[in-house]
C-alpha cells in the first residue's frame, strides 16, 4: 500500500510538471503581456521570439548573457524616450559615475551636453587642458581614443555618464578627441593630457575705464561653494563703491555648465528686488516657483551687463534669463546652449541606475529655455585670430554708455 501511494505521488508530480511547462510556453508564445505595479502593460511577445530565436541561431554562443541582454533591452526601452539627458546605467557605469576619484583620476576641463543628439562640448573651463588647446563650446565630439585604456568608441547615440567615465581617467594619461566645429571643412583631433582639474567658483578682477572702476565678476559654475564664496564678492563690491567713481558690475558667465539651481537664485536675489526667477514643472503638472529670497538685494540699483556664449547652460542661462526678463540687466555675447531641464538620479538593488528628466524650467517669462538657449542683446562673436577678448571690451562699454 505505502509503494502504491509512493507511486500514485510520482505520477501526480510527473503530471504537473508537464502541466507546468505546457502552461508556460503556451503563456510564452499566448500573452507576453506584463502589469506593472501601477496597472501599466507591457507586451513583451516579441522579446521572448526575438530571444528564442537568437538562442537558437546566433553564432558566438558565449555572447548569449542573460544579464547584459536585460540591460541592453531596458536600455532600448529608455533610449526609445528620445531624450539623450534619460539614460539606464548598468552597473559597472553608475559605480563609475558615483565613485570619487580625487587625487587618483583627473580629467581634461570639458562640461558635456548634446547639441541635436550629438555629443557636445558645453563648455571648456578656464586653466584646464581643454581650454589650453583650443577646445571652444558647441565643438561636437564624434569618437573618443584613449590606448591605455583600450577606449576606441564612436560617441553615436552614447550616454551623457558613459562620455564623462570614458574621458576622464588617471591624471597624466591622455585621450584624444575627434571634434568637429561648425565653420570647418573637416573633423579635426584633439590630444588632452589629464589633470587635476581646480576652478575658483567665483572670482572678482577690477578693470578701470574712463575714470571708473568696473568690477567683474565670474562665475565658473553654480556649486555648493557658491554660497559662502558670491556674500563674500559682495561685500567687497560694496565696499569699492563707497569711493564714488564706482561704474557698475559685469557678470561673466561664459563658459559656465551650471550647477544648483538654488545658487542661482541666491545670486540673482542681490539684484531683483522681488518676484520669481525661475519655475520648475514637473511630470506630473505640479509647479514650484523659486522667488528671490528674501534679506538680500545687496546690489539692487547698480548697473549690470551679464556676459553669455554657448557654453554658459542650465543655471546660469537661469539666471541670465531671469535678469533679462527683469529688464535688469543687459546680455551681451552669443546664444547661450539651451540645458532646460532636470534630471533626477535612482540606483536600483543590483547595482544599475536611472537618470531620469522630470521637469522643465521656465523663464519669468513662461519660456523654456531647452535646445532654444537665450539669445544676447548685444551679439558679439570673437574672431579666430582676435588677439583681445572683444566680448569683454563690448560689456564694459555697454556698461558705461
Amino acid at each position: 500500500m505505502k509503494f502504491r501511494n509512493v507511486r500514485n505521488l510520482f505520477v501526480i508530480l510527473a503530471l504537473l510538471s508537464v502541466v507546468s511547462l505546457v502552461s508556460f510556453k503556451i503563456g510564452r508564445e499566448t500573452s507576453g503581456v506584463v502589469t506593472s505595479s501601477n496597472g501599466d502593460k507591457l507586451n513583451l511577445t516579441l522579446m521572448w521570439k526575438v530571444k528564442d530565436k537568437l538562442s537558437q541561431t546566433f553564432l558566438e554562443k558565449d555572447k548569449l548573457v542573460d544579464t547584459n541582454m536585460e540591460y541592453g533591452a531596458v536600455k532600448g526601452m529608455v533610449a526609445a524616450l528620445d531624450d539623450p539627458y534619460t539614460v539606464f546605467l548598468t552597473p559597472d557605469e553608475n559605480k563609475s559615475t558615483n565613485e570619487t576619484l580625487a587625487g587618483e583620476f583627473g580629467g581634461v576641463g570639458i562640461s558635456l551636453g548634446y547639441k541635436d543628439k550629438t555629443l557636445a562640448v558645453m563648455s571648456p573651463l578656464a586653466g584646464t587642458p581643454a581650454e589650453k588647446a583650443g577646445v571652444k563650446a558647441g565643438d561636437l565630439i564624434l569618437h573618443i581614443t584613449d590606448k591605455v585604456n583600450n577606449v576606441d568608441k564612436d560617441t553615436t547615440d552614447i550616454a551623457l555618464d558613459e562620455a564623462v567615465s570614458l574621458i576622464r581617467g588617471k591624471i597624466g594619461t591622455e585621450v584624444t578627441l575627434k571634434m568637429y566645429r561648425e565653420g570647418k571643412s573637416d573633423y579635426f583631433d584633439v590630444i588632452l593630457k589629464r589633470d587635476n582639474i581646480v576652478v575658483p567658483n567665483v572670482t572678482l578682477e577690477w578693470k578701470e575705464q574712463n575714470g571708473k572702476k568696473v568690477a567683474l565678476v565670474r562665475i565658473s559654475q553654480f556649486t555648493e561653494t557658491l554660497f559662502t564664496d558670491w556674500p563674500k564678492k559682495v561685500e567687497e563690491i560694496n565696499a569699492e563703491k563707497a569711493k564714488d567713481n564706482f561704474g557698475g558690475i559685469v557678470l561673466d558667465l561664459r563658459n559656465n555648465p551650471g550647477g544648483y539651481l538654488q545658487a542661482s537664485v541666491l545670486v540673482a536675489s542681490d539684484f531683483i528686488k522681488e518676484g520669481t526667477i525661475v519655475t520648475q514643472k514637473s511630470y506630473d503638472g505640479t509647479e514650484e516657483k523659486y522667488n528671490v529670497e528674501t534679506g538680500r538685494g545687496n546690489l539692487l540699483n547698480d548697473k549690470l551687463v551679464v556676459l553669455i556664449n554657448g557654453g554658459s547652460a542650465s543655471a546660469s542661462e537661469i539666471l541670465a534669463g531671469a535678469l533679462k526678463d527683469f529688464n535688469r540687466a543687459k546680455l551681451v555675447g552669443v546664444k547661450s546652449f539651451g540645458k532646460g531641464t532636470v534630471q533626477q538620479p535612482e540606483d536600483f538593488s543590483d547595482g544599475s541606475g536611472l537618470h531620469v528628466t522630470i521637469a522643465k524650467w521656465l523663464l519669468p517669462s513662461g519660456k523654456n529655455i531647452h535646445k532654444e538657449g537665450i539669445m544676447p542683446d548685444v551679439e558679439v562673436n570673437i574672431p579666430d585670430d582676435a588677439k583681445t577678448d572683444v566680448q569683454l571690451e563690448k560689456a564694459i562699454e555697454t556698461l558705461l554708455k
